[in-house]
């Protein structure tokens, strides 16, 4: 393994919970995929987890691998609040710990990264991007109301709801946070990356929902009702806004 420099490149953020098997084989694929200088901030919610077992083994070949223990309040939107204020690297990445299909795309966002980007957006849904896995009621929602933001709020993202974001660090982690469920804070960024007027990409991923297995913690009624909230309150600070930011693509 390549020595690391004092600051890596690119922090990739990862919020676990019981995710052992997966971080398993996804970091084993995320270090043998990625050449630039990197670190992995594992986030956890608690000390029983047994991703913890499975990331302090991975250490010992991964020296640049993390743990980051959430304080902040249970939860991945926490988890992710938690990571990025730890993270050191020029650039964060959020990323599942059950997907490996957006890491083969990060080339692409540090592409639009060095072109000036501020946040590089994934998306599922256009120019070329696929979603495979999951349950049927989660696509339909999210689908559905990725199209709808999209044509009537925002016109930049064409998958606001994706919690896979690219960010440059020293701009998000001054933000406050306010996402409560899930990953709804990958649409809080989203809105908040556009009313904070920042450049803005977007690249195509294919994303494997629990390709490895697993329990999904989706639950119908919470999630709902936090990405309405989100919605309406995107509505209200996008939808009127003046000279819309553009989405830089490849």
């Amino acid at each position: 393994m390549k020595k690391r420099n004092t600051k890596p490149k690119l922090s990739l953020i990862i919020p676990v919970y019981n995710e052992g098997a997966n971080l398993n084989i996804s970091i084993k694929f995320i270090e043998s995929y990625l050449e630039m200088d990197h670190e992995i901030l594992v986030c956890y919610d608690f000390d029983e987890d047994d991703s913890i077992p499975v990331v302090k083994k991975l250490q010992k070949l991964y020296p640049n691998i993390k743990l980051v223990k959430n304080n902040l309040g249970r939860g991945v939107h926490n988890a992710i609040k938690a990571g990025i204020k730890d993270a050191s690297g020029e650039l964060s990445l959020i990323l599942t710990a059950d997907d490996i299909g957006p890491v083969i795309s990060i080339g692409k966002m540090i592409t639009l990264m060095d072109r000036g980007c501020d946040i590089v957006g994934c998306t599922r849904y256009d120019y070329g991007g696929r979603i495979y896995g999951g349950s049927l009621s989660e696509r339909i929602l999210s689908k559905l109301s990725n199209k709808l933001f999209y044509l009537f709020v925002s016109k930049t993202f064409t998958d606001s709801t994706n919690g896979i974001k690219m960010l440059r660090t020293s701009r998000f982690k001054d933000i406050n946070f306010e996402a409560k469920v899930g990953w709804s804070i990958g649409f809080e960024i989203a809105i908040k990356s556009q009313i904070e007027r920042m450049n803005l990409g977007e690249v195509p991923i294919s994303s494997m929902n629990r390709f490895y297995g697993g329990k999904s913690k989706f639950t119908l009624g919470p999630w709902v009702n936090e990405y309405t909230r989100w919605f309406f309150y995107g509505y209200k600070k996008l939808a009127f806004q003046k000279n819309k930011p553009k989405v830089l693509r490849l």
